[in-house]
């Protein structure tokens, strides 16, 4: 399975820490993805998985979910992508 990032952001402010989106595409899904990421301090970080503009198959959604929970690689590559576009509140 391959993805492809689309678009990333990211913001930091002392009240909610670090939240970002990343969107992507993965190879043979019909619809798009949105990871939002959030950590308090940087480091240990949480994410929520949506589709991006319209609802796709809960088959789909579950195996990106799968991918990135299994894939540190994929994890990480999401994470420094947002993070390449921090801007401090």
């Amino acid at each position: 399975m391959n993805y492809t990032i689309l678009d990333a952001r990211m913001t930091y402010s002392k009240e909610d820490g670090y939240v970002g989106h990343v969107s992507f595409q993965i190879e043979n899904h019909k619809h798009d993805y949105e990871i939002t990421l959030h950590s308090k301090y940087g480091r240990e970080w949480m994410y929520a998985l949506n589709f991006l503009n319209e609802s796709g198959s809960e088959e789909d959604i579950l195996a990106a979910e799968a991918e990135i929970d299994e894939n540190d690689e994929w994890f990480d590559a999401f994470v420094e992508a947002a993070k390449s576009k921090l801007i401090k509140e």
